[in-house]
């Protein structure tokens, strides 16, 4: 069996996170890793190059977990 298919690079459908030019063991932003969540993996610069958006979104899911805990922690002995 032969396996000698040369796609060019703009008919490859897949993940970014598996094309050569990502897999390089580089460390990816926050932006970067928001986009790669929220595209399903598809796309990592979906959001943008600037930063403080990746920053929002990190921190916005920090304050959901520990709002969670406290309304957990304050309001589990009602009733």
């Amino acid at each position: 069996m032969r396996t000698d298919f040369d796609f060019p690079k703009k008919d490859l459908i897949g993940s970014v996170v598996f094309r050569p030019d990502f897999t390089n063991f580089e460390k990816i932003n926050l932006n970067q890793a928001w986009s790669l969540f929220f595209t399903a993996g598809q796309d990592d610069k979906a959001l943008g190059k600037e930063i403080e958006l990746g920053k929002f979104f990190t921190n916005l899911l920090i304050a959901v977990g520990v709002t969670g805990i406290l309304w957990g922690t304050f309001f589990s002995n009602l009733g």
